[in-house]
């Protein structure tokens, strides 16, 4: 099973570039997308083969998540379950009879942190979403998590510290996915690569220059580990400041 991620910054922007072309050649099994930024009926996407579900954020042009799927799911539902987050459109997740798939995009913690006590609420219900899921199968959630987990993970370590995306509060809230029994499943495979990144600043040639920020993930449950097969960063593939992110896996 080939299983895709990609923040894509204005689905309608991503189309007038590549999205269909490089939606073609990964021909993947699932195609989960964040920050889709459109509302009900503002796209219509033939895509041949794939059921579609939406979750649309309440504010225009903002937010808003998506996953194409070649597999009819049991069960979709939108949000966690808790009012003073699901109005951004931030998570879908299907059920399938031996795991649940879930993409997420996580609240930025915005210039000079104005949202990070907002994020940490955010990172305490949705762990507590996963785990309770996790109580009945195996979850597999995939995203643009936005946050760079190590100092391997981004460019610019030093000068980004206290910056959104790198601090220790975020950082911390993904240390507590891992020790609650998520895998990072790119760091599975690859736990000592280095300069590989799923986003890149639009300032500064940042993507020439490769000054980028690994934050879009695949992680599953532990029971899963085995069943993994390969994680890719498709560094190459344009139309987005995020690149897709890929999970191989036996399902």
């Amino acid at each position: 099973m080939k299983l895709i991620s990609w923040n894509v910054n204005g689905l309608r922007a991503c189309v007038q570039k590549n999205f269909m072309e490089a939606f073609q050649e990964l021909d993947a099994d699932m195609f989960c997308l964040q920050e889709t930024k459109l509302q009900e009926g503002q796209i219509d996407l033939q895509l041949d083969g794939y059921h579609q579900y939406w979750n649309y954020a309440e504010k225009k042009g903002y937010s808003g998540t998506a996953i194409f799927t070649k597999h009819e799911p049991l069960n979709v539902s939108y949000g966690i379950g808790i009012e003073e987050h699901d109005h951004e459109g931030r998570v879908i997740t299907l059920e399938y009879p031996e795991y649940y798939m879930i993409t997420v995009y996580v609240p930025n913690s915005q210039n000079e942190l104005a949202r990070l006590p907002y994020r940490m609420k955010w990172e305490e219900d949705f762990l507590a979403y996963l785990k309770k899921l996790e109580e009945k199968k195996p979850v597999i959630f995939c995203g643009d998590l936005n946050v760079a987990h190590k100092e391997i993970d981004l460019k610019n370590p030093k000068t980004n510290h206290k910056n959104a995306g790198f601090t220790d509060e975020e950082r911390g809230c993904f240390t507590r996915l891992v020790e609650n029994g998520f895998v990072d499943t790119f760091r599975y495979f690859y736990p000592d690569q280095k300069d590989i990144y799923s986003w890149w600043s639009y300032r500064f040639s940042a993507r020439a220059k490769n000054a980028g920020w690994r934050i879009d993930y695949f992680c599953v449950s532990e029971s899963l580990k085995d069943k993994l097969r390969d994680a890719k960063i498709h560094t190459e593939i344009l139309g987005s400041d995020h690149c897709p992110v890929e999970l191989d896996i036996d399902l």
